[in-house]
């Protein structure tokens, strides 16, 4: 099977990733990349990185002709530039990968309140939320996917077997994660200078961060309880990586550290990118560098009841690119791994 693939919005961190992840994936051939502001310059000559690959040149948008070549659809646009976008594109048969946050929520009231008013709402209540370990099953026959943002897929695979088994828990859960500086994009501003980020660490957002109602919605639906979530984002002086730190109240007295080690490795036991580190043991981005995993441990405190899980994750690649090619690999029925079987840097 060869799938054409065409990304929107490729001069990012995201749409790097894309291409280069894409060139490795023995089932895809790129087949455009598009920039209004880079038309006919080499993605090369952006990216030296990238020379390893066949020449490969920007196009200005034509939504028929981009349509017309392609299988699927990578949008990796701002917020609002996204969804006005794929309003035009949702018209052709082109399946489409949403990097952006314009079709993550549920509750469009939720997502006016913390983004824009939203253009397409008829498009944003049939996309599917393309977070594979939870959702594969809408998925696979989705027109739209909506890709999760990086804090909320680190934050709800952290969470997802107690909540999958219903186990009794507070309805108030805190969620303190730390990412690099990636994270931000690659628009320069003050926050991500190098004197400002280099020894130092710092929160940032701090009870207003976009990701907080994704977070609280996704783990809401899966319980199908109301859930409060207290979200503090902190900025590391490294380049990628996600360390999520969740803590949680358990209100289940059967509880122990032996029966929460084995829901965990049950619950992920057949997915692929998902590792379950051994049990009081908890993982560091290292573990998942410039790979598509997220590293799961815990600690659990029968005196306190308290439930600490630590998830990591890359930003780039299991918190947006290589998730958003998950999601194409289950769009077409391919096995997940496909193209992503890199084993993490490490260093």
């Amino acid at each position: 099977m060869k799938i054409n693939a065409s990304i929107i919005g490729a001069t990012g961190y995201t749409g790097l990733e894309l291409v280069r992840l894409l060139h490795l994936h023995p089932n895809v051939e790129i087949s455009s990349i598009v920039s209004r502001s880079n038309d006919n310059v080499s993605i090369q000559s952006l990216y030296p990185s990238l020379n390893a690959i066949p020449p490969i040149s920007f196009e200005q948008l034509d939504i028929e002709k981009i349509a017309a070549k392609s299988d699927v659809v990578f949008s990796a646009l701002p917020h609002k530039a996204s969804m006005e976008i794929i309003s035009q594109l949702n018209n052709f048969s082109v399946k489409i990968i949403d990097l952006s946050a314009d079709f993550r929520f549920s509750n469009i009231e939720t997502y006016e309140k913390f983004y824009c008013e939203h253009i397409c709402k008829d498009i944003s209540a049939n996309a599917v939320y393309g977070l594979p370990e939870v959702f594969r099953d809408k998925i696979k026959d989705a027109k739209v996917i909506a890709n999760p943002g990086c804090y909320p897929t680190s934050a709800i695979l952290a969470l997802y077997p107690i909540l999958k088994e219903k186990i009794k828990i507070s309805p108030n859960i805190i969620v303190d994660s730390k990412s690099g500086v990636t994270g931000a994009g690659r628009n320069p501003s003050l926050k991500t200078l190098f004197t400002e980020v280099y020894d130092n660490f710092s929160a940032y957002s701090v009870g207003k961060h976009r990701h907080q109602p994704e977070i609280e919605e996704k783990l809401t639906e899966i319980y199908n309880s109301p859930l409060k979530v207290t979200f503090t984002p902190h900025l590391l002086p490294i380049n990628r990586g996600i360390l999520s730190t969740l803590y949680i109240d358990t209100l289940d007295d059967s509880l122990s550290s032996d029966k929460l080690s084995q829901l965990y490795i049950d619950t992920y036991k057949n997915d692929y990118f998902v590792k379950i580190m051994p049990k009081g043991e908890t993982p560091s981005t290292a573990y998942v560098k410039a790979s598509n995993f997220c590293f799961i441990g815990f600690l659990y405190i029968p005196e306190s009841k308290k439930l600490i899980v630590v998830s990591v994750i890359d930003n780039i690649v299991k918190g947006a690119s290589g998730q958003a090619i998950q999601n194409m690999n289950i769009l077409f029925g391919l096995p997940e791994h496909t193209g992503l079987t890199a084993i993490p840097t490490f260093l």
